[in-house]
């Protein structure tokens, strides 16, 4: 149809279907991708919570008659029924997958985002191949350089505050870690409970305090800390186990989000998000306080 996209054998280009005159994807259909283990009620708290990311254009609800036209392809998307469906479910654009994206954080969710978006482009293409069968050609191109304009703006925004690592992207993933830490002028918070030795030549040229927050390990010894004290005298760890995620906070100030332990960072797709919500921020650097002042 429009080239194989495979996930644990799941067809993702058969997941796409016209509604209203636009390429779409169901929720359920996205949940089971994503992986997320609530299904759909996963996609609609995550949507819910970033409403004002999610237009009209973005993602809609499919009425009763635009359900029974899905269900005659897929019945096991709509509860294995097709015309008995208790609650209508939403679909989403391609702009609505993209921006799906940036707020799904399950650990498929980077990988299968980029095999949706490819999906979308092959579509594209067989559109194009076979825009003889289209009454207005003029029509289908428009809506396809539109759809265009949009993603490219989307992900320009989207760029700005994240960053996407690919797999085996080490060196590009060291650059944007270094990069952070050195915007800190005062002080810098690296918590990442799977630091080793590699995390000290990392910090060596940063001119300032900083403190890591890690759990008890044999991944970097009290000892090798020592060392590397004698030398650069900037650098106090404090062993605790109270943090599952990683994080980068700069002056007290900037807050970063990283998928992947700062020793391994580009090995396997994974993100670096700044957290801009100020409650987040708030509450995240209330806990740090009180880990510190211990």
């Amino acid at each position: 149809m429009y080239g194989l996209i495979e996930k644990d054998n799941i067809k993702i280009e058969d997941m796409i279907y016209e509604i209203r005159g636009i390429p779409v994807m169901l929720d359920s259909d996205l949940a089971r991708v994503y992986n997320c283990k609530n299904g759909t009620k996963t996609i609609n708290l995550a949507v819910k919570r970033n409403i004002k990311k999610f237009p009209n254009d973005f993602y809609f609800q499919l009425t009763e008659e635009e359900c029974k036209y899905v269900s005659r392809f897929q019945f096991e998307t709509l509860n294995g029924q097709g015309h008995n469906i208790k609650y209508l479910p939403y679909v989403f654009t391609e702009q609505g997958v993209a921006m799906l994206a940036t707020v799904i954080h399950t650990k498929v969710a980077a990988e299968v985002s980029i095999n949706i978006m490819r999906a979308f482009v092959k579509m594209r293409h067989y559109l194009t191949e076979n825009k003889d069968i289209y009454k207005s050609i003029n029509n289908i191109n428009n809506t396809l350089i539109e759809h265009d304009e949009k993603i490219n703006y989307l992900f320009s925004k989207f760029d700005k505050k994240e960053k996407l690592l690919l797999e085996k992207e080490s060196f590009e993933g060291y650059l944007n870690i270094l990069e952070i830490l050195k915007k800190a002028k005062s002080a810098l918070i690296i918590i990442d409970n799977y630091t080793d030795i590699t995390f000290l030549d990392l910090i060596r040229n940063i001119k300032c305090n900083i403190i890591l927050i890690t759990k008890n390990s044999n991944r970097l010894s009290n000892i090798e800390i020592d060392k590397y004290n004698s030398e650069y005298h900037n650098l106090k760890v404090i062993r605790d186990n109270s943090f599952h995620d990683r994080f980068i906070i700069v002056d007290q100030k900037e807050i970063y989000l990283c998928g992947s332990s700062l020793n391994s960072i580009g090995a396997k797709i994974s993100m670096i998000i700044k957290i801009n919500g100020q409650e987040t921020k708030e509450l995240l650097l209330n806990i740090i306080k009180k880990i510190t002042n211990k």
